[in-house]
């Protein structure tokens, strides 16, 4: 991507690490960054994108960050195996949490294990691959777990944490927050692109009228609009991600068991009960409305699957409780995207924020 946008002739690509925002009287004028030879230089613009990932260490001044790391995953490469599906992306409903399997080349499989909460076992004396071992690899299909013994005995485990943080800016005049330096979500789903790349093209969408980018107050104004904008792709992908994590991992408790295997089930009988999560998972359908939906409709199933044919007090009681931890599950991330930006963008008064005057 950055080849590319270096192709083009009206654009100049400088490569260094920025190690801080230039800002004047509240107003962010720049970076300064250290090139690959040590030198300290400064680069000034009317508008300065942040997008430093997420290990930013850039977004304290332009958001509030309520950083959460739900998991880990541990990452190898599978080589010379055959997936179940060929070209198909899968997901293990393994105990405690999922493992995720998807090609990335035509000899090459990427295994991702979710290792629930922020301590994971040592690589260093052998704990991780004593783990994978005798936890994970029982767990998998068949025709994966020689590569996947394999892949361990080579010793090329990474580890990278899974982390979760609401889109919370603070307007600052000049700079504009982007990518996972701005809003995060669980990489169950794989949409952290997706949500990135349609928040550039609402950006693009913002800038292309104006030919001036010099007053940085007023596009800063302007410039809120994209917050409210950007929330149909990204509070459903957000909401999908966080509510199928929960919902994939495993639990003592029988009504998150019948949840689990209701979700399961839902998306096995096809048609309308697949294309539509999928049609949400991968931002072709961003309507939240419809993924609160889906998700009530996968709870309703489980509960009908346990009073058909005969309810009984038992299974109405965990019906009941289904229901409950569903809501408990989803109601939170909505809270935390915002319910009035999710479901009733056209009440927010920036939605309505017209390009400032030339």
């Amino acid at each position: 991507m950055r080849e590319k946008a270096a192709s083009l002739s009206n654009v100049s690509m400088e490569q260094g690490t920025v190690t801080s925002l230039l800002e004047e009287n509240g107003t962010i004028k720049g970076v300064q960054y250290k090139t690959k030879a040590g030198q300290e230089l400064k680069a000034y613009a009317p508008l300065t994108i942040v997008c430093d990932g997420c290990f930013s260490n850039l977004r304290r001044s332009l958001c509030n960050p309520k950083v959460d790391v739900p998991s880990c995953f541990v990452g190898l490469v599978l080589e010379n195996c055959q997936l179940p599906f060929a070209n198909h992306g899968h997901v293990i409903l393994a105990d405690p949490s999922p493992i995720l399997f998807y090609p990335i080349s035509s000899t090459e499989v990427r295994c991702l294990v979710d290792v629930p909460g922020q301590k994971l076992p040592s690589i260093a004396n052998g704990e991780m691959a004593n783990h994978l071992k005798t936890r994970v690899a029982p767990q998998l299909p068949p025709q994966l777990y020689d590569a996947f013994i394999s892949a361990i005995d080579q010793g090329k485990i990474r580890t990278m944490p899974n982390r979760s943080m609401p889109a919370d800016p603070y307007p600052t005049p000049g700079a504009l927050l982007m990518g996972d330096a701005f809003n995060m979500r669980h990489p169950l789903t794989g949409g952290g692109m997706t949500v990135a790349l349609s928040d550039i093209v609402v950006l693009r969408d913002l800038l292309k009228p104006l030919s001036n980018l010099n007053d940085a107050v007023s596009l800063s104004k302007y410039l809120e609009s994209f917050y409210t904008l950007r929330k149909p792709v990204a509070s459903t992908i957000n909401t999908l991600a966080g509510a199928l994590y929960k919902v994939f991992c495993a639990s003592p408790d029988q009504a998150r068991k019948e949840m689990r295997e209701a979700c399961f089930d839902y998306l096995s009988l096809g048609d309308v009960y697949s294309t539509g999560p999928v049609a949400l998972l991968s931002g072709l359908n961003p309507r939240p409305l419809s993924l609160v939906v889906h998700f009530f409709a996968v709870a309703i199933y489980g509960v009908g699957r346990l009073l058909l044919p005969f309810p009984s007090l038992k299974r109405m009681w965990i019906g009941a409780r289904l229901i409950s931890g569903a809501s408990s599950i989803i109601f939170p991330i909505i809270k935390a995207e915002g319910v009035r930006q999710m479901f009733f963008p056209v009440t927010v008064p920036a939605y309505y924020r017209a390009p400032p005057a030339k």
